[in-house]
């Protein structure tokens, strides 16, 4: 988690995102301790409680949880759940935009298919 700040979006946002990315990158595995809120306030000078603030999030969508007196871990299922969440903003944000604009300027599916398969990974 050494990713910047930005001002583009609320900071709690921002670390759990950070979080949820270092999840689906292999760098933390289900069942292993995450930065505790004062690590992540050291490290990105933020104020503590907004660091819990991204933390909460995360264990309120289940990919986080508590161990009492231990700190937060990665749960079990994590990274489907992250994937998951992702690929539906995925699609929400960026394909129906995309399908709404190809039908605007009349491209039908297969000049849209042929203009993916042109640039594909």
């Amino acid at each position: 988690m050494n990713e910047q700040l930005t001002e583009q979006k609320s900071i709690y946002l921002q670390i759990s995102e950070m979080i949820e990315t270092d999840i689906l990158r292999g760098i933390l595995l289900e069942e292993e301790q995450v930065p505790s809120t004062n690590e992540l306030a050291k490290l990105y000078t933020i104020n503590p409680a907004t660091a819990a603030k991204g933390i909460n999030l995360l264990v309120d969508e289940g990919i986080l949880y508590k161990r009492r007196g231990i700190g937060m871990f990665v749960s079990p299922g994590a990274r489907g759940k992250i994937l998951e969440k992702r690929r539906a903003a995925f699609a929400r944000d960026h394909i129906a935009p995309l399908l709404a604009e190809a039908k605007s300027l009349g491209i039908t599916r297969e000049e849209l298919l042929d203009m993916i398969r042109e640039r594909e990974l």
